[in-house]
């Protein structure tokens, strides 16, 4: 799928609206009001239709999903194997997650996150470089990068919401705050550890202080796992649409001859910048 869509767009004359659809000269794009979904292909009708109500780095995603769509079903041999392969529900959740690994390719091609990540390396610069760049969300640019990336990172995007239900507390009428927490999260490919969506972000943390003064800066820190338990890392911020863009490189510890990144140094503990923690790994979560 990824080679199909990034053939596609090597024959597109651009990215905007107009050039994406230029590789479907037979499909008629519209948008509309449609409620709860973002967008559908209409094979019988030669139609592309788009949530109107959408943000419009979502709506550019949909289109680009839907375009995917289009691609797919014109591959006889792509659509034998996977009926092959799946049937149901099941069939249905691998076409849509191999259309959004096409979205992914058209909107934003190899050559992009490899320019983005020449510039600024695995930071969360790079993050909201390529979001910017690719006119999609934060969190749709996550993804994209996070499989591009060749170090042991975590990539996570966060912003205010409302607490998980685990957070609140029993019996308590008061409405509840909006508090900092992990809206989506990848990691690179070889990291078995990642950030759960509804992670909380403590106070002291470098997001949160990012999403408060809307200051970019770097820092030695740690991710902020759920279970509570902490794995330092260098963290990287940048406030990016009232939320905050941020990774978490594993390995930048190691020149302090530790092998174990989430491991603190006898100093450290000495002097009581990291607490000692269990034995056991944090939890690790899904994208």
């Amino acid at each position: 799928m990824r080679d199909l869509a990034s053939a596609y767009h090597a024959a597109l004359p651009g990215r905007d609206t107009h050039s994406l659809m230029s590789g479907l000269p037979d499909v008629h794009l519209r948008f509309m009001p449609l409620g709860w979904r973002d967008g559908a292909y209409d094979p019988e009708h030669h139609v592309i239709l788009i949530n109107s109500d959408s943000r419009p780095e979502r709506q550019r995603f949909t289109l680009a999903h839907e375009i995917s769509h289009a691609i797919l079903l014109s591959d006889d041999d792509l659509l034998s194997d996977l009926h092959d392969a799946y049937e149901g529900d099941r069939l249905e959740q691998v076409i849509e997650t191999l259309c959004n690994v096409g979205a992914a390719a058209i909107l934003m091609p190899p050559e992009l996150i490899a320019e983005v990540m020449a510039q600024f390396g695995p930071t969360a610069r790079a993050l909201a470089t390529l979001a910017r760049r690719a006119e999609v969300s934060v969190s749709s640019a996550l993804y994209a990068l996070a499989e591009q990336t060749d170090l042991p990172v975590i990539y996570a995007v966060c912003a205010l919401g409302r607490p998980s239900r685990a957070a609140e507390t029993p019996g308590d009428d008061e409405p509840a705050l909006r508090v900092l927490s992990v809206r989506a999260s990848s990691s690179a490919p070889g990291v078995k550890y990642t950030l759960a969506a509804g992670t909380p972000i403590p106070d002291d943390h470098p997001v949160a202080a990012a999403l408060d003064t809307g200051m970019e800066f770097s820092v030695e820190s740690y991710v902020p796992f759920r279970s509570g338990k902490r794995m330092a890392a260098f963290v990287s911020v940048c406030p990016v649409r009232g939320a905050v863009a941020a990774s978490f490189r594993l390995d930048s510890l190691r020149r302090t001859g530790r092998e174990d990144p989430a491991e603190p140094s006898r100093e450290e503990e000495k002097r009581g910048q990291l607490k000692a923690r269990p034995g056991e790994p944090p939890e690790a979560g899904s994208p």
